[in-house]
């Protein structure tokens, strides 16, 4: 592979202004799309040596057979550019959004001559002003119902509207009290649209204003002894404070907000937005997206705002994110533009605000995993991922059993290995294996000791003393199963380790690769470069997955292990029962803090004298402790 690219541009021809940048392939396909303050000083990390290119960075300029630009006037007009140009060539490389769904909204048409409130997914009605999303359509139907008793605006349809208003004879919905537009023959045109305006501010901000000036109307009619107005305004105040209470106040009242979680691996991340009007949380909404460039965080947040405020999205007064992106004020500029007044970009950092992030990401984790593992419960999806793999490894059939190693380890001691088997593309959890090593040199002899005792045990004949089956057969040893494809967790001296032990137990017949989690390349036994699966690959979320089983695995039987290690090592302390041993993990946290106390700070946890704690401190100091974590 030649180290320069081609059509590289020469330095002294890349204008050092801003502007936005398009690599095309040779059918002139736009291939990834990026901004930069300093066109020169970006464009130099693309045509960097080949060699020390991110693995998937060098697949895209090898992919492309040029480069262009266009010089814009601000940083801010640069943004705009690149989103416009995203949105219309939808490039590879680029960030791409999986929102496998569209939410209900609530929508006021203030076009119409009596506006009215609907439930619709469509974003794009003409002078609609729109609330949400919701996460379910009932929620919205709920929220007005609730709201139309306090605010009686229109809710039948335009048909409905129109022949009333020609009639003269109420619409349906208004002869039910279900509508209280002018078709309802209660109220005028403009007193109906003072009500709108009334519904319109409650929903953008919950102001409490109306709950106290219902409040105080109720008291006057009902000092003035006019019950009827009184229960009219008792009934309106009971629904506002319906609708308040169906949210809590999650940040101060005045607090108009957008706050986004995030969760993302090397390949995808999953955003969840919460939409907060009035301190109150009005809105939820979840998507998915691939990445196939290594990008930051910061980076990746700057795509999440082009996307969702490019969109149409209501913008607030502040928009709270994990982490700032580079051009964050650029980003405020451009928002500002839309929103009409300042806007604030802010990291969620403390109190009430840094507790709502701590929750908007734990969803996005959740919705991250769903969208990893929701490809594999598909029969198709797991036959395609099977063959993909077969042929990015150049298998002669496909793998329809794969076994994964992973090792585990604390500072070089306490080392395990697991083994997870999937078949069909499914986990076999009855098969799964974990090891000791008791002694080992480095995680590549460990891999090579745990393949070694593996591979010893295929084609292992049938167990005499094993089961017969119904037909009078005795079953099979699970462990003696030969796989067609063996997956190590790690890159290049992994994968030759474990190349070594296939040689050592003769081998030739199983198939071999290894992941490497930094970059999630796929390498196989003596081949410089590694096979890179496309993020949207079916292979690549397959090995993924067991990738992260085996390593959850490894990990769940080290800590079993440790569990296990420290409670022989307190247990054999005379007069420490079960109780005592949990009370001394729970106040000092680990066998290594314990060990390290004095007889003194042992004897202060509750049910340890001072002869115990003198005893514990001895025991410890005798060299019979556990590993250190």
């Amino acid at each position: 592979m030649a180290d320069v690219l081609p059509y590289r541009p020469r330095t002294g021809e890349i204008p050092t202004d801003p502007g936005v940048y398009r690599f095309r392939d040779a059918d002139g396909r736009v291939l990834y799309v990026g901004k930069a303050k300093n066109l020169r000083q970006r464009l130099s990390n693309y045509f960097a040596p080949l060699r020390t290119l991110h693995e998937r960075t060098r697949r895209m300029v090898t992919t492309a057979a040029s480069v262009e630009w266009t010089v814009v006037a601000t940083d801010v007009d640069s943004l705009q550019l690149e989103y416009m140009w995203i949105k219309e060539f939808d490039p590879p490389f680029n960030v791409r959004y999986k929102d496998d769904k569209s939410y209900p909204f609530m929508a006021i048409t203030l076009a119409d001559e009596a506006p009215r409130v609907i439930v619709t997914r469509n974003r794009r009605i003409p002078g609609a002003r729109y609330f949400g999303p919701y996460p379910k359509v009932w929620a919205v139907h709920e929220t007005i119902d609730l709201m139309v008793k306090a605010f009686p605006i229109r809710t039948c349809s335009d048909a409905s509207y129109k022949r009333a208003m020609q009639t003269g004879r109420p619409c349906f919905p208004g002869q039910i009290g279900k509508c209280g537009g002018p078709c309802s023959m209660t109220v005028t045109i403009e007193e109906h649209r003072a009500m709108v305006d009334d519904f319109i501010a409650f929903m953008a901000g919950g102001d409490e204003r109306f709950t106290r000036d219902l409040t105080k109307r109720m008291m006057a009619a009902s000092a003035a002894m006019d019950y009827e107005s009184a229960a009219r305004y008792r009934d309106k105040l009971s629904a506002i404070e319906a609708v308040l209470g169906k949210s809590a106040l999650v940040l101060p009242a005045d607090e108009d907000a957008d706050l986004f979680g995030i969760a993302e691996d090397e390949l995808s991340a999953a955003v969840h937005h919460f939409v907060i009007r009035g301190g109150r949380v009005r809105g939820v909404r979840s998507l998915t997206l691939d990445k196939e460039l290594d990008i930051s965080g910061a980076e990746l947040v700057d795509q999440i705002l082009q996307r969702v405020y490019g969109d149409g999205a209501d913008v607030p007064r502040r928009v709270l994110v994990p982490v700032l992106p580079d051009d964050a004020a650029e980003l405020e500029q451009w928002l500002r533009e839309r929103r009409g007044r300042r806007v604030e970009i802010a990291v969620a950092q403390r109190g009430q605000r840094a507790e709502l992030m701590r929750t908007a990401t734990l969803n996005a984790q959740q919705a991250l995993l769903r969208h990893k593992t929701r490809r594999t419960s598909d029969y198709v999806a797991r036959t395609q991922a099977l063959t993909d793999l077969q042929e990015a490894l150049g298998m002669d059939e496909a793998p329809l059993r794969i076994e994964c190693f992973d090792i585990s380890h604390l500072g070089g001691t306490n080392v395990v290995a697991s083994m997870v088997v999937f078949e069909d593309g499914l986990p076999r959890k009855d098969q799964y294996r974990s090891f000791n090593i008791a002694e080992t040199t480095d995680d590549t002899d460990s891999m090579y000791q745990v393949l070694m005792r593996r591979l010893a045990r295929v084609d292992a004949p049938r167990d005499e003393d094993e089961p017969e089956e119904e037909n009078g057969a005795r079953r099979r040893p699970r462990f003696a199963y030969k796989p067609q494809l063996l997956i190590v967790d790690g890159g290049q001296p992994q994968v030759q380790a474990a190349a070594r032990a296939l040689r050592d137990s003769g081998r030739t017949d199983i198939a071999l690769c290894g992941i490497a989690k930094r970059l999630e390349e796929i390498w196989v036994p003596d081949d410089d470069f590694p096979v890179i699966l496309p993020r949207t690959s079916e292979a690549l979320y397959l090995v993924q997955r067991l990738r992260d089983e085996a390593h959850r695995f490894a990990i769940t039987h080290q800590r079993r292990r440790r569990r296990r290690d420290i409670g022989t090592v307190l247990s054999e302390i005379p007069g420490l029962g079960e109780a005592r041993i949990k009370a001394l993990l729970k106040h000092f946290g680990s066998v290594t803090a314990l060990r390290a106390a004095t007889p003194e700070q042992i004897s202060e946890v509750s049910g340890i004298g001072p002869g115990l704690a003198a005893g514990i401190h001895a025991h410890l100091a005798g060299g019979r402790a556990a590993p250190s974590r």
